[in-house]
């Protein structure tokens, strides 16, 4: 009896030694589905194919309700029917709506409204994929339906209303790293315990991967060279949230000049100080949300801004030169090719 308590002690060693004496190995699986106009690719470790699967697809189904509720270009959405009612009622919303919405209205308010999703008017004259640039009549005749101190949320009654006529809540800013977060808790539910969810440059981890190390994250370079995955940047990753917004992602050039989907609201304009604004925060709504303000911003006040919200950035402005906060130091690896 003796031996066999001892052969079972070693042997409880021997696993605890190991890391674990399952057959089932964690190991990384990756699931990819079209949602909210882009790609989401979630990845996450399991112990098996069937575990995995389950957890992913439940995630897609979360990302896929959210997308529903606050799409603007479906008049089934929540989001339509805020903007339908501007100026007449408020309407009542789902929980993940408010939500979203009060979230926007943070950054809004702590970015001085350099973000603000109330851009929508704005947005609308734009036609990016047909080149087509508004005049600066139309551009003027919308600024004053711009403006995020106009929406009211009343959380009580769960209810968003937007004061003028014809104002237009645009989400685009923040939906993205919001749905991040949902994936995220989604798969917590279903005892994931680490992963990585990436709705196109929005992008949230959590645990470690199977070889005990944190995950790496690429980031873009703005001004690719030779092919559309070309990194800049590469940074370790674990517990938070990545975003960047850059003017590469939907632009034309006309007459020498880029004109791109992050409009300055005060202006209705692209922003022209940056080429790509990357935000690292513990919610992905903010880092999605931050990382346009800070684009908006400029480097010099974002990067103010990102330390004063005790958040970390790496900024490339309209030359190219990179400028980051401390924090990301020992974490962030710039390429050499560039």
């Amino acid at each position: 009896m003796g031996h066999y308590k001892l052969f079972l002690s070693l042997l409880l060693f021997l696993c605890l030694l190991i890391g674990s004496c399952s057959p089932h190995q964690p190991s990384s699986y990756k699931k990819s589905k079209a949602l909210l106009d882009t790609f989401v690719t979630i990845t996450v470790t399991a112990d098996s194919q069937d575990t995995a699967d389950i957890a992913i697809e439940n995630s897609f189904d979360v990302i896929e309700r959210f997308g529903n509720l606050v799409n603007f270009f479906s008049d089934e959405s929540e989001l339509s029917a805020i903007n339908r009612n501007a100026g007449i009622r408020a309407v009542r919303v789902s929980p993940e709506t408010l939500d979203v919405m009060e979230k926007a209205l943070f950054v809004s308010e702590k970015s001085g409204g350099a973000f603000d999703p109330t851009i929508g008017p704005e947005i609308k004259l734009w036609d990016f994929l047909n080149k087509t640039k508004p005049s600066d009549a139309e551009i003027k005749k919308n600024l004053p339906l711009v403006n995020y101190k106009n929406i009211i949320i009343d959380r009580g009654k769960s209810t968003v209303f937007l004061k003028k006529k014809n104002m237009l809540l645009d989400l685009g800013g923040i939906a993205k790293g919001y749905a991040a977060d949902l994936a995220v808790q989604a798969l917590k539910q279903k005892g994931i315990s680490a992963g990585l969810v990436a709705v196109a440059g929005d992008i949230k981890a959590f645990g470690l991967k199977p070889d005990k190390k944190p995950w790496v994250v690429g980031i873009k370079n703005p001004r690719q060279k030779s092919n559309d995955d070309e990194l800049i940047a590469r940074i370790q990753l674990s517990g938070k949230a990545i975003s960047t917004s850059g003017d590469y992602e939907r632009y034309f050039i006309m007459d020498g000049r880029r004109f791109h989907h992050l409009l300055t609201p005060q202006t209705g304009y692209p922003a022209s100080a940056c080429r790509s604004v990357s935000v690292i925060s513990d919610e992905g709504a903010i880092a999605d949300g931050f990382s346009t303000a800070l684009f908006i911003l400029g480097p010099e006040k974002g990067l103010e801004l990102a330390k004063k919200m005790g958040m970390d950035a790496m900024i490339i402005n309209d030359k190219g030169a990179i400028h980051t906060t401390p924090g990301l130091e020992g974490k962030l690896t710039i390429e050499r090719n560039h």
